[in-house]
């Protein structure tokens, strides 16, 4: 679990940190303008609907703060990575965006469900970056690595 992986790092580079398990589209547990700093990793693929995410990160971020968010490029989720590493061929297999809700046969999503791994959705370029200026971010650098 990532919250035990981030108590790890903690302990074992000394910060003090509090660790607090949520939703990164309901921080109603935060006041307004509670952080200087969100460092969003790349999460957004857990998330259905990241307008939320975003939404509550302006929130609760005060005036003059930084989002940091990263994000995955939504055209991985085109493709069929069975056949890729079998054939070492690249076929398209989903539509964007992508829900594994949606797209997953119902014994693959069953089975996904059953083993506890959690479900992926893409979202597009416009819902990542125009949904931050939608809330009221402005974005002064956009890193590509």
């Amino acid at each position: 679990m990532q919250l035990n992986r981030d108590n790890y790092v903690a302990k074992r580079d000394s910060l003090d940190i509090c660790i607090i398990e949520g939703d990164m589209a309901d921080l109603s547990m935060f006041a307004d303008s509670s952080f200087d700093l969100i460092v969003h990793p790349v999460s957004n693929n857990f998330t259905p609907d990241i307008l939320l995410v975003w939404k509550e990160a302006f929130r609760v971020l005060r005036k003059g703060g930084a989002l940091l968010s990263g994000f995955v490029n939504p055209a991985i989720w085109l493709f069929d990575y069975d056949i890729a590493e079998r054939a070492g061929v690249l076929q398209v297999k989903y539509k964007l965006p992508y829900s594994d809700e949606i797209d997953l046969d119902e014994k693959e999503l069953k089975r996904r469900i059953e083993n506890l791994e959690p479900l992926e959705f893409s979202h597009t370029l416009e819902q990542q970056i125009g949904g931050q200026t939608k809330v009221g971010f402005v974005i002064i650098d956009l890193y590509e690595g």
